[in-house]
């Protein structure tokens, strides 16, 4: 049965060893990374390949960057999210796997409201509501994962009115990824639990992981022949308890094989 995880390691030579970890004692499947702050040449291939994974990566000096990890070869579809050619941000790689199509998500803050980085992130949201409807004209068993930046509920945020004026959790943001999943898709980790307070983002400020003081903004969004398969999906607390974690823990679901 697969497991297909993803995490935002918020930089990838910073969080090397604690990937290594995770890798090693999670032993994933398939793994979507997301803001691996180097080029694909700096990634650590050599690393990830010894723990038996292949590797594909599109990458961006200093920010961004997206990555598939995976046990079995990866035919890389796309290394761009359609819809606007003068995007050079690396934010969507998409890959076959495993017989399993799998995008990884790395979807704009947009952040500060209103301005151009929001108006970005909109746009971004509706190139992907685009692509998903024609993805969905197929009947591949896919997996859209990432770090969607985008809080969907009251109940994925500690304190929903400290965020009333963040990019997250604007009407316009939580509209636009519901606009999508509304397409068909199921948000495993939603499917397979009805608990709230449950997240995958801590701030580093003092008292915010201690305090449990997070959000859920990493989602896995299946198509409806992977969610014929879903057997469940939680979130990995652990990593972020480590020392100077990413800010982010990952997510992960297991489909039948």
């Amino acid at each position: 049965m697969p497991r297909i995880a993803s995490w935002n390691v918020n930089s990838v030579k910073a969080r090397l060893e604690h990937l290594k970890k995770w890798l090693t004692d999670s032993g994933p499947d398939v793994v979507l990374l997301q803001e691996l702050k180097c080029i694909e040449e700096n990634f650590p291939r050599m690393e990830i390949e010894d723990l038996g994974y292949n590797v594909a990566v599109v990458g961006q000096k200093s920010y961004n960057g997206v990555a598939i990890l995976s046990k079995t070869p990866i035919d890389v579809e796309r290394t761009a999210l359609p819809g606007d050619p003068s995007d050079e941000q690396a934010r969507y790689l998409e890959a076959f796997t495993g017989n399993v199509r799998v995008a990884s998500i790395y979807l704009p803050n947009g952040n500060p409201v209103p301005g151009e980085k929001f108006d970005y992130k909109l746009a971004w949201l509706e190139r992907l509501y685009a692509h998903a409807k024609e993805l969905l004209k197929g009947e591949d068993v896919f997996v859209l994962g990432g770090d969607y930046n985008v809080i969907q509920q009251e109940g994925d945020v500690y304190d929903p009115k400290a965020f009333e004026k963040d990019a997250l959790f604007q009407p316009e943001s939580r509209a636009a990824l519901r606009k999508i999943i509304n397409l068909g898709l199921t948000d495993a980790f939603r499917a397979t639990t009805a608990e709230t307070g449950r997240f995958s983002w801590w701030g580093y400020r003092a008292g915010g992981w201690p305090k449990d003081h997070g959000v859920l903004i990493d989602h896995l969004l299946l198509s409806p022949q992977a969610a014929d398969k879903l057997v469940t999906c939680d979130i990995d607390r652990t990593p972020r308890g480590w020392e100077k974690p990413s800010d982010h823990t990952p997510i992960w679901c297991q489909l039948e094989d």
